[in-house]
């Protein structure tokens, strides 16, 4: 968490932040499932690798931008007032920023739900998608159907929850 807070601090320079980091979030995660599988075969690293593709990014930037977005009179009254830039970034910076950050990484857990899934729709032997291809070799739809509302069912009560969780943390954030 401290790279995207210590990229998105209004005092960092535009350029100390990779750029590489914009290209990459441009390409389609599930484009990687086939290198990984070469590189990590089946099984549970090439999982967690496009996990870790489809959201870091994201997420980076998202936490970036909510970083940006804490005013510039907070951080300088907090300069005026003796704080070091630690202090400000842990006393003003993170807790200004946190609704936020919940919020991006509530929007990113929807799609690293969904890349779980698709990594097991392509190379898995277990998981629900697994289920989805091994009920569709046999045409039983109403089990792909059963597992899409698991789907659904686990997707949404992953919202719920940390929307539960942005809501404790950032009772006083509109």
């Amino acid at each position: 968490m401290s790279y995207p807070v210590a990229g998105g601090c209004p005092s960092s320079h535009p350029v100390s932040v990779p750029k590489l980091r914009m290209v990459l979030r441009y390409l389609p995660a599930g484009a990687f499932i086939p290198l990984l599988i070469i590189w990590l075969g089946l099984g549970e690293p090439s999982k967690i690798a496009i996990l870790f593709i489809g959201t870091v990014f994201f997420n980076t930037l998202m936490t970036a931008d909510v970083v940006r977005g804490v005013p510039r009179s907070l951080i300088d009254v907090s300069y005026t007032l003796g704080a070091r830039r630690g202090e400000v970034l842990r006393k003003v910076v993170v807790p200004h920023s946190l609704p936020g950050i919940i919020d991006a990484v509530r929007v990113n857990a929807a799609a690293a739900w969904n890349f779980v899934v698709v990594a097991e729709l392509i190379n898995s032997t277990a998981g629900l998608g697994y289920r989805i291809v091994r009920a569709q070799r046999f045409l039983q739809t109403d089990k792909i159907f059963a597992v899409l509302v698991v789907i659904g069912v686990i997707g949404v009560t992953i919202d719920v929850a940390l929307r539960l969780v942005r809501a404790q943390v950032g009772r006083w954030a509109a």
